[in-house]
């Protein structure tokens, strides 16, 4: 709904001019954007009841969520993005001034709010968007420790750098002064015996490194291809100079990695230039191929302030510690019920005997694909009869399955989901061990609550809402509340009754005791008190994984594509929200239709700010998080 009658809370219109934050003046002038802003407001309240636009052509709700600070985040977020693709070259000088300068003066913008006068929906972004450029600025302090590491074993960094900005700056070519940039660089790039430090650094810090000079490399190549297209001159002076630093930027590639303990990749392969080199972890990850070096620990462990500032800018109030006490609390609470189920099956107390049976009723190669339609169309007939949230047509329609591929399933051996869903099954290119392996590790019962979870009401309708309400809250997005509210209907309809046989509580429960154990595992491994291999022990013994998949799931946890706490989201987030519900719908405050309504139109965002925003739980400009959804903790 519209709310009418909005005050002016911003000081000189910053509310509507946002981040023109890099300029000093504005563009229109304070009293022009409250005109603006104000006559916007007034006739949007006056014209949508008698438009008749309230609502889409599906009958479903429009956005017409109307937070004061909404134009500011909107253009944060677009400043931002452009920012990054502008200053996309890490280890850049002028990146790191411009980001420290945007963050500070969104800082500056935000202290000019008059937060008391702003609306629930606007405390709420506006503790947002505070929390957001915070992190963004701790964030800037970890990049700038790493490049320190790194930047002695790459002395012609800089130059690199420079060639390319002297480009995007469109400056007029002076080739023979290029020529001489490029014979510096080659005589500054470290011969073999030179390449590695001593003392010898670890060898995540030359992957690490051995990633920027990969970066560096497709920089340059970048570069001159641009110019060598239509420069006859620049191609006259660069012949006998380019291909000679190209070789050379290989050969301490190749160097890095050696020292590393990666195989290098061939001379001749060419990184995709694109114009917007990737972030250096996600690179990095080309050179460690789990399936060739049987890397289980990826990046290493983060470290506890990594941790503790994860859950800051998440919104957790609990410490690292705390969080595997709840972890183990929860994992009795599935002890106990699977003991239960094993006895129904006849198993008595050796509960992984019933596993067994469980894992071993899968079906035959070539149709999962359809066991994945009957089951989401089982979730979906519950879902519905039981009232528990308005889905789209649309979102019914629109997702179809994709094959897992066996590569793929190296470090994912399940299902994954959001636009569509992808499906682990055995392929004809596996050995016998590895096609069985997947099959029981996705059987009917394991797999009967993951097509949910990745589909409807799961991942795949998140994806949907994410598109259509609240769009511009996109730079908060956490794992909390995709992952966390995509296992919470896995609680919930476990409350709801929808699991029934012992087979299928089995199956649900061997989920749940993977989400504790990846708080357990996840978190001792960055404390640096477990080895990666400590943790597939640890997924095998205690939740009975095959030992494939358990070794998949360490890969993907450690590879550094997720943040320290990405694997404790799932159950934490679910139990912020299992929380949640419990104070509005179990207290008869909303409906189960309303209230899972309320927070998919919410978009991602820490979880405390949804019970912020639902629930109408106060705020402070100065806010700390503060929810203890799990009560107080006692070890």
């Amino acid at each position: 709904m519209i709310e009418s009658g909005r005050r002016k809370v911003l000081k000189g219109g910053l509310a509507l001019l946002g981040t023109a934050a890099l300029c000093d003046s504005t563009v229109f002038g304070a009293e022009h954007a409250a005109a603006q802003k104000k006559s916007a407001r007034s006739n949007l309240a006056a014209n949508t009841a008698a438009c008749a636009c309230e609502h889409a052509a599906d009958g479903t709700p429009l956005d017409f969520s109307s937070s004061e600070l909404r134009p500011m985040i909107e253009r944060y977020g677009a400043d931002l993005d452009d920012l990054n693709r502008v200053y996309s070259q890490h280890g850049s000088a002028l990146r790191k001034t411009k980001l420290d300068e945007f963050y500070s003066r969104q800082m500056q913008l935000l202290e000019a709010v008059n937060f008391d006068a702003l609306s629930q929906d606007g405390k709420v972004d506006f503790t947002l968007l505070r929390n957001h450029i915070e992190h963004q600025q701790q964030g800037m302090i970890a990049e700038d420790k790493q490049n320190a590491e790194i930047a002695p074993m790459i002395p012609y960094q800089a130059d690199i750098i420079e060639l390319e900005d002297a480009r995007r700056r469109m400056e007029t070519m002076d080739a023979q002064k290029a020529a001489d940039v490029l014979v510096r660089i080659l005589g500054e790039i470290p011969k073999e015996q030179s390449a590695i430090p001593t003392p010898k650094p670890d060898a995540r810090v030359l992957a690490r490194a051995a990633t920027r000079v990969n970066e560096l490399r497709d920089t340059l190549r970048w570069w001159y291809n641009f110019y060598d297209l239509y420069d006859p001159d620049f191609a006259w002076w660069m012949e006998g100079v380019y291909k000679p630093v190209d070789a050379a930027l290989y050969q301490h590639l190749r160097t890095l990695l050696l020292a590393a303990g990666i195989t290098p990749p061939p001379e001749n392969t060419q990184p995709e230039g694109n114009g917007r080199l990737q972030w250096e972890r996600s690179r990095s990850r080309e050179f460690m191929p789990p399936e060739e070096h049987g890397d289980l620990s990826g990046v290493g462990p983060a470290g506890r302030d990594a941790i503790v500032e994860a859950l800051r800018y998440n919104m957790v109030a609990y410490t690292p510690e705390d969080l595997i006490v709840i972890a183990n609390k929860e994992f009795a609470w599935c002890d106990r019920e699977m003991l239960r189920a094993s006895h129904e099956m006849g198993f008595g107390d050796e509960w992984k005997k019933a596993l067994e049976k469980v894992k071993n009723d899968y079906v035959a190669p070539g149709k999962m694909i359809y066991l994945v339609r009957d089951q989401e169309k089982e979730a979906l007939a519950f879902v519905d009869a039981h009232d528990l949230v308005t889905i789209p047509p649309l979102c019914r329609q629109d997702w179809w399955e994709e094959a897992m591929t066996p590569r793929m399933q190296l470090v994912n051996p399940f299902f994954t989901g959001g636009d569509d869903i992808h499906v682990s099954s055995p392929a004809s290119s596996m050995t016998d061990e590895d096609r069985l392996e997947s099959m029981r590790g996705n059987n009917i019962y394991f797999s009967r609550g993951t097509v949910f979870h990745e589909l409807i009401p799961g991942h795949h309708m998140q994806f949907y809402m994410l598109a259509r309400y609240r769009p511009y809250r996109r730079p908060f997005d956490t794992a909390f509340w995709i992952e966390g509210m995509a296992f919470y209907w896995e609680m919930l309809m476990w409350d709801l009754g929808y699991d029934r046989t012992p087979e299928e509580r089995i199956g649900v429960l061997f989920w749940r005791m993977h989400r504790c154990a990846r708080i357990i595992f996840s978190l001792n491994f960055h404390l640096g008190k477990w080895t990666a291999q400590q943790c597939v022990d640890f997924l095998i013994d205690r939740v009975g994984h095959e030992r494939a998949n358990a070794e998949g799931e360490v890969r993907r946890s450690f590879n550094g594509s997720y943040e320290p706490i990405y694997q404790c989201a799932y159950m934490l987030g679910a139990l912020q929200f299992h929380a949640l519900h419990k104070e509005l719908v179990d207290s008869g405050k909303m409906t189960n239709r309303a209230f899972h309504d309320a927070i998919f139109m919410q978009s991602s965002m820490p979880i405390e700010m949804v019970r912020a925003a639902v629930a109408n739980a106060p705020l402070e400009r100065n806010h700390e998080p503060s929810w203890k959804f799990y009560g107080p903790i006692s070890g």
